[in-house]
């Protein structure tokens, strides 16, 4: 599956080094609502293009996940602030 790589220069494979944790950073580093988005454009960055086969629960089910993502943090990053906003994506799709 990886076998580009053995074709790439030691240039080559620094830059899609550097390309990788770009994009591990860019999603590590959402916040807010952000966190609670679907995330394609960290699958974008794999050579093979495939459409993903996306499973979604039902809305019950998929909320109390929601919630118990949101418990973790509070165990996890008790100290990380609070940002009482809405979603620009919510925002956005009522008007």
């Amino acid at each position: 599956m990886d076998n580009d790589l053995k074709h790439m220069s030691r240039d080559e494979l620094i830059v899609e080094v550097q390309r990788l944790r770009a994009g591990i950073r860019a999603h590590r580093d959402s916040s807010g609502h952000d966190l609670c988005w679907h995330h394609p454009q960290l699958w974008d960055l794999l050579p093979e293009a495939i459409e993903p086969e996306i499973a979604v629960p039902p809305w019950p089910k998929f909320l109390r996940g929601c919630i118990r993502y949101r418990e973790s943090l509070d165990r996890e990053r008790p100290e990380a602030p609070v940002a009482d906003i809405e979603s620009d994506r919510e925002a956005d799709s009522r008007g």
